[in-house]
């Protein structure tokens, strides 16, 4: 706050402690520009410079070398689902029945392929005489084949008997959004383009206009919403499954969502909640589940991990408090959290003692590499051996160091993060179920981070759910080594019609997925 000269104090003392006040909260606002830009547009490498001065770590009778690792959907919109306008800007609804795909929309130059629905006996169900032609219903879906679009023309024959009047005709065949214009594979390749390649909805429409297709984004943010709609019963199943597990990943996300009425966007969460047990040598699969929400309010993780009973590994968020709170669920904390706040600290001013911490944290990780994969109590046994000492001498050392830094130093603020949390970033040590970061969660940000780039915001909090759906279907597909687009093909050509209670066969380690090139040849 500005002051004016009579508002000043006499005293020099005073002066010089409002001067360097100010100096330090300058130098303080300077380096969270810096973070900001980095962590905006920097590389995501928390290398250190190789010309850097190595610093001795005396522990035991040698010293420990750096190793540090690498560490548009708007609620009207959900009304076109279906449907497809023969101009653009033109409702596709006048004078039909909501979703019925409008006459002599689709272009004749599309290429089209008839499969006849025909009855496997042309003697009459009722009489037995022979049946004769009476006519057929013709419908079109609109598909999508790796490369090109074509027209799927859906041929009913209707027989009927002379003798006693018996039509017979097979029925329609079930589509992913009832009544709707696009097949199983149309719709996977929108899913897929819009939350595995980023590519925003308005994007995909400018795309299918240049082969002759007017697909409107109202038109597809419809066919988003109702395809997360109808996997939402799977979403449920995969959630179900990660809470299953001992331990489990969360991190968070803010994604922008437009606020109506206000003219401007709010911040949502995109909430992600990891089961990842490979690096201790589990084999169950692995699954990611996402969850969206208007804000960051605790009550958020609490109604998500509702029933879960075991070790969740989480950032500092104190949001998480409530769930620790009777024991059920234990903390594990993140070592690449306390790392990234020295690094930020070196990159920032080149600070030795910030230097020292990374390389002290840096042999931790050098022994984590060569445990991967082995099973908790292998990874156990060695981490007291190894990784114990090593911790008790990095507490030891932050400890005396932080006696010696400014208490409002921003590296006082690292020592303090870490000497807080030290139980729970240390507990992996005697748990060989727990990792030494929460790595599992982060990366599973990174595809939200960078669709938030390309499509910018939300268009409503049904949008932020729906994308989480989607999410949790691609990134538990990736988890187990499952071509995504193929994945949500299969999902959306079974799910319409498979029970619910039979749901778990359709979770991509139970489900025989052709990958896309298969696909290919076979259209």
């Amino acid at each position: 706050m500005a002051r004016d000269a009579d508002q000043l104090p006499d005293d020099v003392d005073a002066l010089k402690r409002i001067v360097f006040g100010r100096d330090e909260l300058i130098e303080q606002l300077k380096a969270e520009i810096s973070r900001l830009r980095r962590w905006r547009f920097g590389r995501s490498s928390e290398k250190l410079d190789s010309s850097l001065p190595q610093l001795g770590l005396a522990l035991g009778e040698h010293k420990v070398q750096a190793a540090t690792p690498k560490l548009e959907d708007s609620p009207a919109a959900q009304d076109s689902a279906q449907g497809l306008p023969s101009k653009r800007g033109k409702s596709p609804g006048a004078g039909r029945r909501h979703g019925e795909v409008p006459r002599g929309a689709l272009p004749d130059h599309l290429q089209r392929e008839t499969i006849v629905h025909a009855p496997g006996s042309c003697s009459c169900p009722a009489c037995g005489r022979g049946m004769r032609p009476l006519g057929e219903d013709v419908s079109e879906q609109l598909d999508w084949v790796p490369g090109y679009l074509r027209v799927l023309r859906h041929v009913r024959p209707k027989l009927s008997c002379g003798n006693c009047a018996k039509i017979v005709q097979l029925p329609a065949p079930s589509r992913p959004i009832e009544r709707g214009l696009p097949t199983p594979s149309l719709l996977a390749h929108v899913l897929m383009s819009k939350f595995g390649d980023h590519q925003p909805l308005y994007r995909q429409s400018v795309i299918f206009r240049r082969v002759g297709v007017e697909l409107e984004r109202a038109t597809l943010t419809g066919w988003v919403g109702s395809a997360a709609q109808l996997v939402d019963p799977l979403v449920d199943a995969i959630g179900r499954y990660v809470l299953q597990a001992e331990k489990v990943h969360t991190d968070d996300t803010p994604v922008p969502v437009l606020d109506p009425g206000r003219g401007k966007t709010k911040t949502g969460r995109l909430w992600t909640y990891v089961r990842d047990d490979r690096p201790a040598g589990s084999r169950a699969p692995p699954a990611v589940r996402y969850w969206y929400s208007p804000d960051r309010k605790s009550i958020h993780p609490q109604t998500h991990l509702r029933g879960f009973r075991g070790i969740l590994q989480a950032d500092a968020y104190t949001g998480y408090g409530p769930i620790y709170a009777d024991g059920s669920v234990v903390e594990a904390a993140c070592m690449a959290h306390l790392r990234r706040k020295f690094y930020d600290e070196w990159v920032e001013h080149r600070s030795p003692i910030a230097a020292e911490a990374i390389r002290r944290i840096g042999a931790l990780y050098a022994i984590e590499r060569t445990i991967r994969g082995q099973l908790p109590a292998q990874r156990s046994q060695v981490r007291l051996e190894r990784s114990a000492p090593l911790l008790a001498q990095l507490h030891q050392w932050m400890n005396e160091t932080l006696r010696q830094v400014s208490a409002k130093s921003r590296v006082a603020g690292a020592f303090k993060y870490g000497l807080v949390r030290w139980d729970a970033l240390t507990r992996y040590v005697g748990d060989g179920r727990i990792e030494i970061d929460n790595n599992s969660a982060e990366r599973s940000i990174r595809p939200l981070v960078l669709g938030r780039r390309n499509y910018l915001f939300a268009g409503s909090d049904n949008g932020g759910r729906s994308a989480a759906n989607i999410y949790s279907l691609i990134g538990t597909a990736m988890l187990n080594g499952v071509e995504p687009f193929a994945y949500l093909r299969a999902v959306l050509e079974r799910i319409a019609d498979h029970p619910i209670n039979r749901i778990d066969e359709l979770l991509p380690w139970n489900l025989d997925v052709p990958n896309a090139v298969a696909l290919a040849r076979a259209a």
